[in-house]
């Protein structure tokens, strides 16, 4: 082995000296130096180029034998991030510094040049290749599908990007000028609290996108709501300092990645996917149109099959207090029957045998806080089909139907009843 590399050291010696005397014999005297050194340094940049291809094809033709993803997810998530790249260039460039003495051992000057040259491009490789084995983790947790594990990636990979740029930095400073890299971060303490400053919505971000991992409260493709900026829509992308919101409306809103914990966010997707979804709405009616039943409303309303049972079941109550009070003429001095008492038993039934109401979930039709607009009805229940398109023709049918039936009971609803 060190037979062989000595063979090598002198085969590029014998093609430096070739190019150093060709340059002498054949150029003028002031483009001697200068020609020497360019076309050396081509040479050692071919062969780390050529070095890099070969090695790079290699790697990479044995990593082609773990392309399934099922079975090598690992292997193929560092094939996809392409780290066999960075590896190969690296190697590469150990074998251009290798080279680098023989190639220019006739100028000693240019030869720490290129040391050093070679040293920051292999600190930026090893730099690169580090932010690909981020990309590997990326595309690992995309192959097992776990995507709460993804958001905490890519906080945690802005990050490392931010904080690995100015690491890398500083080490291809100290090896550009050759100086100790302890010097360089000595003088950087001095500025350590405007560092937290500038960074502050950086930790901010890294900080949520870790919550937001760990909790599996949020994840890219939740259908949120943001009160706040009255946003509406589907995540897109959660990133360490904005997460992007594409709204029903087709536009694009982008908020501060923190502002996922010190905001309210409501995650309808939940809703969404157990396929239920709410009816919270009221009807506002007239006080002035309530009234005691008289028999013959009562006997008209008795007609009504979902409301048959109930009306015979307050007659007997009626007849029963009757005999018990006082004065029993008196409408006031016994039960009565009112209608909108009656109507809120009508649209509790109607609830109650609707196909598109979940029976399973709460189902209730209350009385509110009179207003001076009324007194508002609220119907509360949840549909079956959480599908926005469904969910408002469910709604819609529900309301048109209590709206209109409500004319049957001699209930007046005010003009500003609906209130969502």
């Amino acid at each position: 082995m060190k037979t062989e590399l000595k063979d090598y050291k002198d085969f590029l010696q014998q093609i430096s000296d070739q190019i150093h005397f060709f340059c002498k014999d054949f150029l003028p005297d002031e483009f001697v130096l200068s020609a020497q050194i360019t076309l050396k340094f081509f040479l050692l940049i071919f062969l780390i180029l050529f070095v890099g291809f070969i090695l790079q094809n290699l790697i990479n033709l044995v990593f082609r034998f773990f392309f399934d993803k099922e079975k090598y997810p690992v292997m193929m998530s560092i094939y996809q991030a392409k780290v066999t790249n960075s590896v190969a260039y690296i190697l590469a460039l150990s074998f251009g510094n290798y080279a680098l003495f023989s190639t220019f051992y006739r100028h000693p000057k240019s030869f720490v040049f290129f040391e050093r040259l070679i040293g920051i491009l292999i600190v930026f490789v090893i730099a690169n290749m580090a932010f690909k084995f981020i990309r590997v983790l990326q595309n690992y947790y995309h192959i097992q599908k776990d995507y709460y594990k993804i958001i905490a990636i890519n906080s945690i990979s802005q990050t490392v990007r931010i904080f690995g740029s100015f690491i890398f930095g500083v080490i291809a400073i100290c090896v550009l000028f050759g100086i100790s890299s302890t010097t360089v971060l000595g003088s950087l303490g001095a500025i350590t609290a405007v560092m937290v400053l500038v960074f502050r919505d950086t930790i901010l971000g890294f900080v949520t996108g870790i919550h937001v991992a760990t909790s599996k409260n949020l994840k890219v493709g939740d259908w949120v709501a943001i009160p706040k900026y009255s946003i509406e829509g589907n995540i897109e992308d959660i990133n360490l300092l904005t997460t992007k919101i594409l709204n029903f409306d087709k536009t694009i809103s982008t908020i501060p990645t923190y502002d996922l914990l010190s905001t309210e966010v409501k995650n309808i997707q939940v809703m969404s996917e157990s396929n239920t979804r709410r009816i919270k709405r009221a009807i506002i009616f007239n006080v002035k149109s309530f009234k005691f039943l008289d028999e013959e409303s009562i006997e008209k309303l008795k007609n009504i099959n979902l409301i048959k049972t109930y009306i015979e079941r307050k007659q007997s109550e009626i007849r029963e207090s009757k005999t018990k009070t006082d004065f029993s003429d008196e409408t006031i001095n016994s039960i009565q029957i009112t209608n909108i008492g009656t109507f809120r038993k009508y649209a509790y039934e109607y609830l109650k045998h609707n196909p598109h109401i979940d029976q399973e979930e709460t189902i209730l039709v209350r009385q509110l806080e009179i207003t001076p607009q009324g007194l508002p009805l609220e119907i509360y229940c949840f549909t079956n089909d959480s599908k926005w398109e469904n969910f408002e023709q469910i709604q819609s049918d529900i309301f048109d139907h209590l709206l209109v039936a409500s004319k049957d009971f001699d209930l007046e609803i005010s003009q500003i009843s609906l209130k969502i």
